[in-house]
């Protein structure tokens, strides 16, 4: 598979539209740098919703735990504006996760970004490997393409 082939495979997409509250823009009517790392953590929930509910995960002391978040800004939203949040497993490691991010109005792209982390087991708050339940949808995904 070439870089071209790789940039376009998105494994498990979830998209889910997104509202701009007046509480999200600044004193220009911009939306803050900041919202969007709340955005990126609504849509990760919303990925775990439809692939990894918490309740499934609480139930056998399993958690998702984010190490790291990057965000490149591209374009500003303002409260006019009705962009798509777009999430889907970038990697799944051994135990380590990444995940990309897209903020978008049609095909114009206001911010995307990344997020790594790691499954633990909440008894003993260690690593552990990712589900096997999840890593399967996501090979199956691959497969797909």
């Amino acid at each position: 598979m070439n870089n071209h082939q790789q940039k376009e495979l998105r494994p498990l997409l979830v998209e889910k539209p997104i509202r701009i509250n007046g509480y999200d823009i600044d004193v220009l009517g911009i939306v803050s740098n900041i919202v969007y790392v709340r955005w990126f953590e609504d849509l990760r929930h919303h990925f775990l919703d439809k692939y990894w509910p918490y309740e499934e995960m609480i139930k056998i002391n399993q958690s998702p735990v984010l190490a790291k978040t990057e965000l490149e800004y591209k374009y500003p939203l303002t409260i006019h504006d009705k962009p798509v949040g777009r999430v889907w497993v970038a990697h799944f490691g051994r135990g380590k996760w990444e995940m990309c991010f897209e903020i978008s109005i049609g095909n114009k792209i206001a911010c995307k970004g990344k997020q790594t982390g790691y499954v633990i087991d909440t008894n003993r708050m260690k690593p552990i490997p990712i589900p096997e339940g999840l890593r399967q949808q996501y090979e199956i995904e691959l497969q797909k393409r």
